[in-house]
C-alpha cells in the first residue's frame, strides 16, 4: 500500500475571541482529521483550545503538552519538546491531515514554527501549510482606537522576553512600537516609555476579546506585574493632523 503524504496545517486562531478566527481557519480546523492544541504541563485549558472548541467537536481535539512556560531548565524544555514532537508525529503517521491551532498567527512568534521543524525531521514527507490569523496587535488597535501605522511610518514588533533594553532601543527609534509578552516586566516597560516620551499615547491590553479583557492607557501602569500575554502599542507622536505622515 503506497504511503500517503500527510499534511500538517498550522492554523492561526487569533487572540482569543472565537469570532476572530477566519473563515479559512475554521474550514481548515473542520477539514482536518484531528486538531492538536498546545497545553501547558499544568494541564489548564489554553486560549487556543478554548477558541477551537467553539468551532469543532471536542472529540476531534488532541491536547499535547508543551513546555510553553519553561524558560530556565533547558534540558527539561528539550525533553518536553521531543515528547510533543513524537506525539504529533504519531498522529501524522495515522492521519492525512493534522491541524495545529496556535493563538495569533502561526508565523509570528509561534510554537508552530519549532514544531514544524521537528516534524519534518521525524516524518520527512510531511507537507507543512499555514493559515494566517489575526494578531493581538491588530485586536488591541481595534479595541483601543490606537492606529498602528500611518503613511510612511515603520512598525517594530518586540518580544519583551528579549529584555527591556531591546524595547528601549525600539522606542528611541521611529514609528510605532508593539511589545508582546511584557506582563512580567511591566515596571521596566513603563519606565522605558516615560524615558522615551512615549507613555502619553501608549495603550496596553490583555485577554483581548474575552470576558476578562483589560484595555488601558499605559500611563496607568504602576509597575505591578500583568498577565504574561499582555500587548502594548506605543504610537509615535503624530503632529501633522490628518494625513500628516503621508
Amino acid at each position: 500500500m503506497p504511503h500517503i503524504m500527510s499534511r500538517l496545517i498550522g492554523v492561526g486562531v487569533g487572540p482569543g475571541d472565537p469570532e476572530l478566527v477566519t473563515v479559512k481557519g475554521v474550514n481548515a480546523l473542520r477539514a482536518a482529521d484531528v486538531v492538536v492544541v498546545p497545553v501547558m504541563d499544568s494541564g489548564e485549558r489554553g486560549r487556543a483550545e478554548a477558541t477551537v472548541l467553539h468551532h469543532v467537536p471536542a472529540g476531534k481535539v488532541v491536547r499535547v503538552v508543551f513546555a510553553l512556560n519553561e524558560r530556565t531548565d533547558r534540558a527539561r524544555r528539550e525533553a518536553a519538546w521531543d515528547a510533543a514532537g513524537e506525539r504529533v508525529a504519531g498522529l501524522l503517521r495515522e492521519h492525512r491531515a493534522v491541524a495545529f491551532a496556535t493563538i495569533g498567527d502561526p508565523n509570528v512568534y509561534s510554537t508552530f514554527t519549532y514544531l514544524a521543524q521537528t516534524l519534518v525531521a521525524l516524518v520527512p514527507d510531511t507537507v507543512v501549510e499555514t493559515v494566517p490569523g489575526i494578531t493581538a496587535m491588530q485586536e488591541l488597535a481595534a479595541r483601543s482606537g490606537a492606529v498602528l501605522t500611518e503613511g510612511t511610518e515603520p512598525l517594530t514588533l518586540v518580544p519583551v522576553t528579549a529584555g527591556a533594553a531591546v524595547l528601549k532601543d525600539a522606542l528611541a527609534g521611529p514609528g510605532t512600537v508593539v511589545a508582546y509578552k511584557f506582563g512580567r516586566q511591566a515596571g521596566e516597560v513603563a519606565e522605558a516609555l516615560r524615558e522615551t516620551g512615549r507613555i502619553g499615547d501608549a495603550v496596553w491590553g490583555s485577554a483581548l476579546g474575552l470576558p476578562e479583557e483589560s484595555v488601558r492607557p499605559a500611563a496607568e501602569l504602576d509597575g505591578a506585574p500583568l498577565p504574561y500575554l499582555s500587548t502594548l502599542i506605543a504610537p509615535p507622536r503624530r503632529d501633522g493632523g490628518r494625513g500628516g505622515k503621508l
